[in-house]
Order: structure tokens, then C-alpha cells, then sequence
């Protein structure tokens, strides 16, 4: 594995979620819907040729009920072949409501009290952004599987690679919940990548575009102008979603913002742009534009096209190609829903589910979830060097 030469590391707090309403100032109501936690409508035959792989039952820990209420929106607690044996939360109240959405009788006060249980086989850590990496160390420290929202690591390439070596030390699983993978659109695109429908992919584009009159309240306020690019999973999905490759290197340009508290001397990161859009190069030879936007307002969400040497897909796939393999997005276990971000919470957590009973690798695996993290780690420096171009590190497994 390549390191790069520019380093940064923040927020080493220990945290959960987002913060108690009124922290900070930062707060916002808990009944304002949160762009991607709008709940997709589960198909009713969403799970007609589910098969389950097995009859027992991995006994899961959960931590993290911040404003987002992630630690329960991927519905480990409706798997068949899941038990909640734990959950955590920083915040009692909180804990206590996670505890009862996820049926689950056993608490623990933090992430670092949870993992010592050895009951528990595997732990979804839905805390604060910058504690992902450490916090999936020690999950993996502590002899378990683990899984973490996005991203991976926070501005930190030295925390990523530490997450890198856990997993690779440890041998167990990590996988990240990017969500764009189950995309309808973007799983379509990877079935048909695999099919051979586009040979090898010339341009892609990747857009997450989350307009944000105000901040969304988080813990120790960590969201407050935050780098658009080092929250780059979403777009970068749009490519390596799709192929599995990743990104060697990258020029990128940032525009400040209007909005008062995304702009530099108002927040923890310096960090003067609203908006960053990169330019990669792929592991292919091809390229990606990769946009990430906080202050843009108009239509908004995740979003992506690639276009191949014998294919395309702009909503649609038109191409050289005519058998195609089926793109419908896999069965769910009876009982769990799609869920938000574009009915993919459900299939991410299945497969995370059935790759520990399977004993294979998961789908966002390590590797997938550092190249798809670090490189707009990357791009944002290259957006405070005026679009410089620059290496990316490189992960395999």
C-alpha cells in the first residue's frame, strides 16, 4: 500500500451520532426530514426468492442514535439470521431509544464498553464521521466483525491505513454502508459493468448534492463546514460501485460559499469551499468528475451516468450489447424494508449479514471503502493547492 504525503487528523473525541438538540447552536428540529432518510416504499414481493444460507443467528451490536437515527435505519433488528445483543449510545436517552426500536434488552454506555462482551460476533458502529476509523479498530481489536457508515476515515489518511492493517491483521470483516451501491441505478450499472456491457468504462460522472440552509446538528458539531470531499462516498460510488476499480489521481477545484458557516473562519477545518468537483483518473485509463455540494439549492440527491466503449447508461442502458443480465436489485429477507437513501439501507445490511455467514468478502470491502474515501481525502487537498494534480494512495486486498 502507497502512503500519501499529506496528512491530516481530526476530532479524535469519542462520540456517537449527532448531538443533543440545542448543542452548539447547531441544532436543528428532529422532525425536519433529513435529505436520503426519506422512507422508499418496500416492494410487498421484495422478498419472494429470498433463500436464506443459513439457520443461525449473529448476535450484532449497535452503536450510534444521533439526529439520523442511523444505528436503527438499516433494520439488522428485522434479519432472520440476526440477534441484537447490545446496543450503545453516549446519551442515555437515546441509548434507551435505540434499545427499545431494536428489541434489544442489553446496554452498554459506550462503543468501548460494548466491544468487550464477548457474546457479540459483529458491531454496526453509526457514530460521528470522525470517530469511524477508530472506532472500527477497536471493534476489530476486540475479535469482531465490523461495519461503519460513511465514510471510512474523516480527513485522516493515517487513520484509514490503521483501519487498513486492523483489517488485514485480524482477517475479519469491515465493510462500509455505502449506500449508492444499491442504488437501483447504480446496481444495475454494476451488473451489467460485470456482463461485459460497457467494456471498459471512458468517462463517469458521480454528483451528491445536499443543499443545507443549516447545519445539521452533530456531535461536537463536527458537520459545521465540514470539506465537501472528504464526505466523496456517495459520488464516487458512480464509479467504483461500478467497476471495482478506483481513482490514481486527481486535480480538483473548490468554490467558496455564500452561507456564513461554511465559510473558513467559521469552522474547525479552515476550510473555505461549499463546494469541491474533481477530476480523476481511473484505474481503467478513463475519467470521473466527481461532484460533492453543500450550498448549491435545487434539485439534490445522489446521482450518477458512465459511458463505455461499447455501452452506456443515462437512466437507462443503450449500447452494443443486447443479452443483458437481469438488474433488479436482489431479494430482501421477509420482514426487512428497503429503507431510505434510495431503498438501500435493507440491502446493505443483508449483505454485510450473509457475507459473515458465508464467510466471503463483502461488497464494499476494505479496500473499496479506503479508495472510494481516501481519494477525496486527496481531492481536497488538491482543491487548496488551485486544482494541483496529485497521486492517490492505493488499496488491494
Amino acid at each position: 500500500m502507497h502512503h500519501s504525503t499529506s496528512r491530516r487528523s481530526f476530532l479524535q473525541a469519542v462520540g456517537v451520532g449527532a448531538a443533543a438538540l440545542g448543542l452548539n447552536g447547531s441544532a436543528r428540529s428532529a422532525d425536519q426530514p433529513i435529505q436520503g432518510f426519506e422512507e422508499t416504499s418496500t416492494d410487498p414481493s421484495a422478498s419472494q426468492g429470498w433463500k436464506p444460507v443459513s439457520d443461525r443467528k449473529i448476535r450484532v451490536g449497535i452503536v450510534g442514535y444521533g439526529v439520523c437515527r442511523f444505528g436503527a435505519a438499516f433494520g439488522f433488528q428485522d434479519h432472520p439470521n440476526v440477534e441484537v445483543a447490545a446496543v450503545s449510545d453516549l446519551f442515555p436517552d437515546r441509548c434507551a431509544a435505540l434499545a427499545k426500536v431494536c428489541r434489544c434488552e442489553k446496554t452498554y454506555p459506550s462503543l468501548e464498553e460494548l466491544v468487550k462482551d464477548d457474546s457479540i460476533e459483529a458491531v454496526f458502529a453509526a457514530t460521528d464521521a470522525p470517530s469511524h476509523a477508530r472506532h472500527c479498530v477497536e471493534i476489530l481489536k476486540h475479535g469482531k466483525h465490523a461495519a461503519s457508515a460513511v465514510p471510512a476515515t474523516f480527513g485522516s489518511i493515517e487513520e484509514g491505513d490503521k483501519l487498513f492493517e486492523a483489517v488485514k491483521t485480524t482477517g475479519l470483516k469491515y465493510m462500509m454502508f455505502e449506500t449508492s451501491y444499491f442504488h437501483a441505478d447504480c446496481y444495475a450499472m454494476r451488473q451489467i459493468y460485470s456482463a461485459g456491457g460497457f467494456g471498459k468504462l471512458v468517462y463517469s460522472e458521480g454528483e451528491y448534492y445536499h443543499y443545507v440552509k443549516d447545519p445539521i446538528a452533530s456531535y461536537k458539531d463536527w458537520r459545521v463546514g465540514s470539506p465537501p470531499q472528504w464526505y466523496p462516498t456517495h459520488s464516487n460510488a458512480y464509479y467504483m460501485g461500478v467497476t471495482g476499480g478506483s481513482f490514481t489521481e486527481v486535480c480538483c477545484m473548490g468554490m467558496p460559499s455564500l452561507t456564513p458557516w461554511l465559510q473558513a473562519e467559521n469552522n474547525r477545518y479552515k476550510n473555505p469551499f461549499g463546494t469541491e468537483i474533481a477530476t480523476f483518473r481511473t484505474s481503467e485509463g478513463g475519467m470521473s468528475r466527481m461532484a460533492v455540494s453543500w450550498d448549491t439549492p435545487g434539485y439534490s440527491g445522489e446521482m450518477g451516468r458512465v459511458r463505455g466503449q461499447k455501452g452506456s447508461y443515462y437512466g437507462q442502458y443503450q449500447g452494443l450489447e443486447k443479452k443483458l443480465p437481469a438488474t433488479n436489485r436482489p431479494a430482501l429477507p421477509p420482514g426487512v424494508n428497503a429503507g431510505g437513501h434510495g431503498g438501500s439501507h435493507g440491502h446493505l445490511m443483508n449483505e454485510f449479514v450473509t457475507a459473515i455467514l458465508e464467510d466471503r468478502k463483502p461488497l464494499v470491502d476494505i479496500a473499496q471503502a479506503l479508495n472510494m474515501t481516501v481519494s477525496g481525502i486527496v481531492a481536497h487537498e488538491s482543491a487548496l493547492k488551485d486544482g494541483e494534480l496529485m497521486k492517490i494512495p492505493q488499496y488491494k486486498v
